[in-house]
């Protein structure tokens, strides 16, 4: 698998390297051990799926505070989208700010989003379909989402936004007390270091997907 580093600390767009032949091809879309080798979250305990039917649909952002922060492993299965993340720590130098990428079923890239980030997604086709894995159960009492358009965060769609459900467009303006920000200070991504590390690339505002997702001949 490899890794690639984005602009903001600790968050990775992860892409397979799958072997090809005659038949088509096979790959890992997960391994726990090049995750823990990478100093990634490797514990999931739910997976989760997701049907956007129109394009222009926007869902997120959604996180969850601590103790029930948690971290997510996405990709699209069908469609496409552009998936985004916002860095909500208030002690990152990238506080505030959004990294996206196009996830889709050609592409076949994750994004990995950490604690202390909040995520979400415009579909940029209809029937956009994710799968997704979480390291928390769903708490609803530590549910919290910041709005598409608050001015906080600047995020550029890169499509008309056409669809919102009415609890994701009633979300306030970025308030730290109620959006818990600073329960999330601890949550600086160390540096990885050691010789046995895998294939991690170097941040780059835009991911090549004909790159990441090479694949090796049999």
């Amino acid at each position: 698998m490899i890794f690639n580093s984005t602009p903001l600390a600790g968050a990775f767009v992860v892409g397979q390297e799958p072997r090809i032949d005659e038949r088509g091809f096979f790959a890992r879309a997960f391994c726990a051990r090049e995750f823990a080798d990478a100093g990634l979250e490797c514990n999931f305990v739910q997976a989760n799926n997701t049907q956007t039917l129109r394009k222009g649909t926007v869902r997120g952002f959604h996180y969850q505070l601590p103790p029930a922060a948690e971290v997510k492993l996405v990709r699209c299965i069908a469609g496409a989208v552009f998936d985004v993340i916002v860095d909500i720590r208030p002690d990152s130098t990238t506080f505030k700010k959004s990294f996206g990428t196009r996830l889709d079923h050609d592409n076949r890239l994750m994004m990995y989003v950490p604690r202390g980030f909040a995520h979400g997604f415009i579909s940029l086709t209809d029937d956009a379909e994710l799968s997704y894995m979480v390291s928390a159960f769903y708490d609803p009492k530590q549910e919290r989402g910041l709005r598409h358009d608050d001015p906080a965060f600047d995020v550029n769609w890169p499509v008309e936004v056409t669809g919102i459900s009415a609890k994701d467009s009633a979300w306030p303006d970025l308030d730290p007390e109620f959006h818990g920000v600073g329960l999330f200070r601890a949550e600086i991504a160390p540096p990885i270091t050691g010789v046995d590390r895998p294939k991690i690339n170097g941040a780059s505002a835009a991911i090549d997907p004909t790159r990441v997702a090479a694949g090796r001949r049999l």
